[in-house]
């Protein structure tokens, strides 16, 4: 009987199953370690420069009013230890602020920074002590050109501990004699903080030349690199 066309050498055959079987179990098996479940997964890592869940446990917030708020917010984002300042409105009537409302001095609202800072680098009563001095905390509703509750000296405390240090750094500077009138900042229970609009966002910064910055924010800014040298961020004044 004469052998099929198909199998006339066979040397070829088997090592060709076994070739097609190694490759077919090889793919099993990379299937099989591609389930869920099957081998640890890797842990998330933070982005680049993002702060990890146990530093940012660690920070703290501050908000106080001094003023237009271009001003004190120039002045802290120099201040080692202070993370982000956010100029917004704080202590009036209703569920809305805008710069609009606020600016008419009917609505109850002061002209607020918040401070987003790291209590291990600057603690809370050195925060107000450079609070006090970025502005006049002997007038209590005006700074300079800008008059009006808005425009008012305050600090909104956000807890017990707070006031009580607010209240403490009080008494200690107006025992000292260190300004001329006593302090006439207000204490109040912060109950909501709202964002200012993004234009007036680092606002000195963007606008170094702007007539009112040149005239309010930057001696101001100034008075507390001289102050308060120490607190500096390593390249605040750099240049300036």
């Amino acid at each position: 009987m004469p052998r099929l066309c198909g199998l006339r050498n066979t040397d070829w055959f088997w090592p060709s199953v076994l070739g097609v079987l190694v490759v077919l179990g090889a793919v099993a098996e990379t299937s099989a370690d591609d389930q869920p479940g099957d081998k640890p997964q890797p842990k998330s890592v933070p982005a680049a420069g993002e702060p990890k869940e146990k530093e940012k446990a660690k920070l703290a917030k501050a908000v106080v009013a001094g003023g237009c708020f271009w001003c004190t917010e120039a002045v802290f984002e120099e201040i080692e230890g202070v993370v982000s300042v956010v100029s917004g409105y704080s202590g009036g009537e209703g569920q809305q602020a805008n710069y609009r409302a606020v600016s008419t001095g009917q609505s109850g609202h002061a002209e607020v920074i918040e401070i987003t800072y790291n209590p291990a680098q600057l603690d809370y009563e050195t925060l107000l002590e450079v609070f006090f001095d970025a502005h006049d905390p002997t007038q209590k509703n005006r700074q300079g050109p800008d008059v009006g509750t808005q425009y008012r000296s305050a600090i909104f405390y956000a807890n017990d501990s707070e006031k009580e240090l607010a209240e403490k750094v009080i008494d200690r500077l107006n025992m000292s004699k260190k300004y001329k009138k006593p302090i006439a900042t207000t204490l109040e229970k912060l109950e909501k903080f709202y964002p200012a609009e993004e234009y007036h966002q680092d606002y000195s910064a963007r606008n170094p030349f702007d007539p009112y910055v040149r005239q309010s924010s930057t001696p101001k800014v100034m008075k507390v690199r001289k102050q308060h040298s120490k607190l500096l961020k390593p390249k605040a004044g750099a240049g300036k």
